[in-house]
């Protein structure tokens, strides 16, 4: 009931902040509400033109933020992020079924095309009142004070207002690619599905921009243009007869372009900031065409850290009053990289990994027990002896009831990073230790697998991977009889026969046959390139020992069990000192320059100042945070250290040397059973669905994009009411 209340209070405060932006075109907020709130706020000298913004834009989205945290930690506490009941829910999964499927956006759900639908209309709505109002407000008159035409003024009025727009775009653009954010979670929403929501709002944002930036360019050249012109019709003999002074005027016209460029004012717009910032933008925007992405990832990766010059130039053209619009998403991305980068700065402890034949490597880590995760989450995975800068994200096949210490993820060697990981682990020369950092996990809030009756897991390829961990959590949930669980049908395509392989990760690696006689499971699995079984045996599994160092910790949450709480300290704590620190710094510091020096304070060193406190108050607190939990983090290593000091000399770690000898022993006649093996056909995706009766029918794809789209058609055609699709891509 209080959990239910806190989170309608939350729902509340993010449609009223919605609000704000709807009215803010309108004269009713410029005009009244705008200049009642300046009155009160910003006549202060503690924080002068900031204290609206403050209030108004950043003030509610750290408040949900905060109390969001709170309330995942206390709906964690009671078991609500678990599997749900059957039933439960079921009247929010029509509005999951996918609406468009074939497009640029790729496969987008009723709930989606809801929220793009109002989204686009609030930028319909902006663009029309900003360009309504600020055409009423042109006359010849107000046009020549600024030097200007009519036209040019309307031309000026249109590229600010299509910056407005990109502003809108640039407060979300952030959110997604939080990935530890409250936010997200509290919406229902899993971090890898939200980087298609990042990519949408990359695009427009570069778009508007763009558009403003070429609009202000082609003002200033049409202007000076359009003064030589007049020039030359006030003395058109000279300019026929002195062609010399024509090119000369040319030259001072293209002189007053560049140097209009070039400007950066001391407490107004700053034009070339503006440009760096565009500039930093495009590069960006260019690497992200997908065959550049794809081929050139690499590429893709490193000029995507031209975000931080982006935002930089981007707060120094508009200045910190008006970039505070966009702060909350940006405020929130940073604690999430801040923290981020406190987890990368430590060695984890990996202690083996299973070379399979089909160029696939398990990697097993050690796991704090403390740490627990659901099904589907995700590890960013750093090699420092491949690339430094490098992380790629890998699906947790582990699960975190079964096996409290140990996680494993699955690679598939596709990529150039990939074939140097699987190259340097399946050499004959065998390596002693490998150092690893990780980021994570991250994942889906809550799970919903056990409301339907049925659940279809349609895979191709490596997109088995996440399977894995559901299957996995299954297994649990039928053995402690939590809950009815559903009947599982797995249907997995392989290119060869080898690939059959990761079958053999479906159950633990310290389980037994009886995990799984619970769990009404069914596997078709379909070899598309063979048409028999293969004879060649000779690339069986390969298990590698590794001996971590001393200083390797087991993965452990980088905020402890009480991440969320420690999560929402740290937002509330770092935003507070800000707010001291900037005041005192304005009140003592700007305010008496801004009231006594000509031309003011400097709009680019208060932007400056502005920027430097906020890194150092989030620094400073989740550094505080982190130290903290990792003296708990620190106790519970020598606790799994003395364990592991207890298993005979010379042999590997007990759980590991446990689970290796189970593995060897025992046939998985349980699974074997389960299995149906086609060779040299596809799936009939069709025929498997259709085929499907129970009421309600869970259809969860993973693998090619071509593959998932025809599930989603399938699903949407209407004729069959009783599947509910749900994709899991691999975009980021």
């Amino acid at each position: 009931m209080i959990l239910g209340g806190v989170r309608l209070l939350l729902m509340i405060v993010l449609l009223g902040y919605a609000m704000v932006w709807i009215v803010m075109p309108t004269k009713t907020f410029k005009q009244i509400w705008l200049p009642s709130l300046r009155e009160k706020l910003n006549s202060s000298t503690y924080f002068g033109t900031q204290g609206t913004v403050f209030l108004v834009f950043v003030f509610p989205v750290l408040f949900v933020a905060v109390v969001g945290c709170v309330y995942l930690h206390f709906r964690k506490r009671s078991g609500d992020n678990k599997l749900e009941s059957n039933g439960k829910k079921n009247r929010l999964v029509t509005l999951k079924r996918p609406m468009l499927v074939k497009g640029p956006l790729g496969i987008v759900s009723g709930t989606e095309l809801a929220f793009l639908t109002m989204f686009l209309a609030l930028l319909i709505w902006s663009i029309s009142v900003y360009l309504v109002n600020g055409f009423a407000a042109i006359t010849p008159k107000s046009a020549a004070k600024k030097g200007l035409t009519v036209w040019q003024a309307k031309l000026a009025s249109a590229s600010l207002s299509l910056g407005l727009l990109g502003n809108i775009c640039l407060t979300l653009l952030f959110l997604p690619v939080a990935r530890g954010s409250s936010l997200l979670p509290l919406l229902g929403l899993p971090s890898e599905a939200c980087v298609k929501y990042h990519m949408w709002l990359g695009h427009t944002v570069l778009v508007f921009l763009s558009a403003h930036g070429l609009g202000y360019i082609i003002l200033w050249a049409l202007k000076n243009h359009i003064s030589e012109e007049a020039f030359k019709t006030t003395i058109p003999l000279a300019f026929r007869e002195e062609k010399q002074n024509g090119k000369l005027n040319r030259a001072k016209s293209r002189e007053a372009v560049h140097a209009k460029m070039l400007e950066w004012a001391r407490d107004d717009v700053s034009n070339v900031a503006g440009e760096l910032a565009l500039l930093s933008g495009l590069v960006m925007w260019a690497t992200t065409y997908p065959g550049i992405r794809r081929k050139m990832f690499e590429l893709f990766f490193y000029t995507h850290y031209l975000y931080i010059l982006f935002m930089v130039f981007f707060i120094f053209h508009v200045g910190i009053s008006f970039a505070c619009l966009t702060l909350p998403g940006f405020y929130l991305f940073l604690v999430d990289r801040f923290l981020r980068f406190l987890q990368s700065r430590q060695r984890v402890r990996l202690v083996s990994a299973r070379i399979l034949p089909c160029d696939t490597v398990e990697l097993n880590f050690s796991k704090n027990p403390r740490l627990s995760y659901n099904p589907m989450s995700i590890l960013y995975i750093n090699v420092p002896s491949i690339s430094g800068l490098q992380w790629h994200p890998f699906t947790i096949t582990s699960n975190s009831n079964l096996e409290p210490e140990k996680l494993s993820v699955v690679i598939k060697s596709d990529g150039s990073w990939t074939r140097k990981l699987h190259q340097m682990l399946s050499s004959p020369s065998s390596i002693d230790r490998l150092e690893v950092s990780v980021e994570g996990p991250y994942g889906p809030a809550s799970t919903h697998f056990t409301r339907h009756d049925q659940l279809v897991m349609i895979s191709g390829g490596s997109g088995i991977t996440p399977f894995i961990s559901i299957i996995r959590e299954l297994i649990f949930a039928s053995n402690t009889s939590q809950y009815k669980t559903p009947e599982v049908i797995l249907v997995c395509a392989f290119k060869n026969s080898s690939e059959l392989a990761m079958l053999d990760l479906l159950l633990p690696i310290s389980g037994s046959p009886s995990d799984i006689s619970k769990l009404q499971l069914k596997i078709e699995a379909f070899v598309t390139r063979e048409k028999g079984p293969a004879t060649d045996n000779s690339t069986a599994p390969r298990a590698i020992w590794f001996n971590p160092h001393a200083t390797d910790a087991p993965v452990s949450a980088i905020l402890g069990p009480k991440s969320w709480l420690w999560l929402g300290a740290i937002i509330s704590s770092s935003f507070i000192i800000f707010l001291i620190i900037i005041g005192l710094i304005t009140g003592y510091y700007i305010y008496p320059i801004d009231q006594n020096t000509e031309g003011g304070f400097p709009l680019a060193l208060r932007s400056f100042l502005n920027m430097l406190v906020i890194c150092i108050c989030i620094a400073m607190t989740a550094s505080a945070a982190v130290l903290w939990n990792k003296k708990q983090n620190a106790r519970d290593v020598k606790q799994i250290q003395n364990v592991e000091g207890s298993t005979p000399a010379g042999s590997p770690q007990s759980w590991l040397y446990k689970a290796d000898r189970e593995l060897e022993s025992v046939p998985h006649q349980t699974l074997f059973q389960a299995i149906n093996v086609h060779y040299g056909e596809r799936p009939d995706l069709k025929k498997i669905l259709f085929e499907c009766k129970g009421s309600s029918v869970g259809v969860l794809a993973s693998g090619p994009k071509m593959m998932r789209h025809e599930i989603a058609n399938i699903c949407s055609s209407g004729l069959a009411d009783n599947l509910h699709f749900e994709s899991i891509s691999f975009t980021w």
